[in-house]
């Protein structure tokens, strides 16, 4: 039974209007919940509707909403104490450098740079890539998001606010097509290669010949899964084929495991899922359940910075490294297994839901990171941006927190616990959503 909120209510309306008053107007909301509590895939505004949230803090709550095993380990940290800068040492950055060494993606040791956010992690790998490889440039690529620190957002390109009115970030990266089969950018002979074998022949054949000396380049940064470009998943070829350039031209290759890390598609890591090892990593978002935290890890061969060229002050946080202690040992010991099997069971009912849906053009995933393209048409694939905006609307009105992505895309990544009958009922919402946005389109 799908039935409406009264929302917003009177104590949500008042803390938005103070929100309004205080708070920079940058931040993006697209429907006003004020949360008070949750538990699990839970969650409750200040007025006391209860909703199942497939946001989970955009990808962060992999544990769940206050997991009483992470909340225990933060409070038992904070009794001891609650800071210590990067001046000196403590026991649990050591063990979280140690289990992200054993999870690493790669054979070869690994040390790790702790920082507060993801946009921090790829700060430090573009500059660790620089120092290294002693090389000025960059590749990234179109739809790619790593951040909105200025030299993150020289990579970021899923929209065009993230970068308007902030003139040139940092110089020295080239951008190019990432390979979205549902929307080639580029003209390839299908019949002679993949879409994704496409795209990087396109930047040895093209850029390095004719814009960006491939001996110049220090890095090619990527997110495995694209995130907030749409949840863009590319053709299996094309991570054989870019490491491949990669160890060619002597190139790192760094990737953005900040929203597809930490078991959210089934495995440590999304990049997993194509057998190659990167020489640099990414995390962040989902790896402490909220608590904020982020590194930046590397094949030990790599990291040969010396003392003083990075570092920061809240890095290692000890209450931040107990959570990710915590969320790591959740994780391994049954939520990423979790994560496999009900991302399989959400991706079938999406599957059906998409022949029954005119407005359904492609639904794509691994895991529990999972993305619903909307289009007006699925012959032309016009882009549905009215119809994917109006079923998160609706869907919060009936009690599911959905956020969107790309142009007209909507994400679900529901914590790594939820369940096969949370599934249900948050698909029961949806697909009325999905119909009454249909309706409104004069599509039904």
């Amino acid at each position: 039974m799908v039935t409406k909120l009264n929302v917003p209510g009177p104590k949500a309306k008042d803390i938005l209007e103070r929100d309004r008053k205080f708070i920079s107007p940058s931040y993006p909301r697209d429907y006003p919940f004020v949360m008070d509590h949750g538990r699990g895939t839970e969650v409750w505004d200040v007025d006391g509707n209860r909703y199942l949230d497939f946001a989970a803090g955009i990808a962060v709550c992999s544990t769940g909403h206050s997991h009483p095993d992470v909340v225990r380990a933060i409070q038992q940290q904070a009794e001891k104490f609650i800071h210590i800068s990067s001046d000196f040492y403590h026991e649990k950055w050591v063990q979280l450098g140690e289990k992200l060494d054993e999870i690493a993606p790669f054979k070869e040791d690994a040390l790790c740079f702790m920082t507060n956010s993801g946009a921090e992690a790829v700060e430090a790998a573009i500059k660790l890539a620089r120092y290294y490889t002693g090389r000025p440039r960059f590749i990234g690529f179109h739809g790619g998001f790593h951040g909105r620190t200025m030299g993150a957002l020289a990579f970021t390109s899923s929209k065009a606010v993230q970068r308007r009115g902030f003139n040139q970030a940092m110089p020295g990266v080239t951008l190019v097509p990432f390979p979205n089969s549902y929307r080639p950018r580029l003209q390839f002979d299908p019949s002679k290669e993949d879409y994704g074998i496409a795209c990087v022949n396109y930047i040895e054949n093209v850029i390095f010949t004719y814009e960006t000396p491939p001996e110049e380049v220090a890095g090619i940064l990527v997110e495995p899964i694209q995130g907030e470009g749409g949840y863009v998943i590319p053709p299996d070829s094309f991570f054989p084929r870019l490491r491949a350039l990669c160890d060619k031209y002597g190139i790192l290759l760094i990737a953005d495991e900040v929203q597809s890390g930490m078991g959210r598609t089934g495995k440590w890591w999304a990049i997993q899922h194509w057998g190659v090892e990167p020489d640099i990593i990414c995390i962040a978002k989902g790896i402490a359940s909220g608590m904020p935290l982020g590194a930046m890890v590397a094949r030990k061969s790599v990291m040969t910075w010396p003392p003083g060229a990075h570092g920061n002050t809240y890095g290692g946080n000890p209450l931040s490294c107990t959570a990710a202690l915590e969320t790591i040992r959740l994780i391994e010991t049954g939520f990423m297994a979790n994560a496999a099997d009900t991302g399989r069971y959400m991706l079938n009912i999406l599957e059906e839901m998409q022949a029954r849906h005119p407005s359904i053009g492609d639904v794509r995933g691994k895991g529990l990171m999972i993305g619903v393209e909307f289009v007006k048409d699925k012959a032309t694939k016009e882009c549905g941006v009215e119809i994917r905006n109006h079923v998160i609307h609706t869907a919060f009105e009936h009690g599911l927190l959905l956020l969107g992505c790309g142009r007209n895309t909507i994400r679900l990544t529901p914590p790594l616990c939820v369940t096969h009958a949370e599934v249900d009922a948050a698909m029961e919402i949806f697909e009325y959503a999905i119909t009454d946005a249909e309706r409104a389109a004069g599509m039904v």
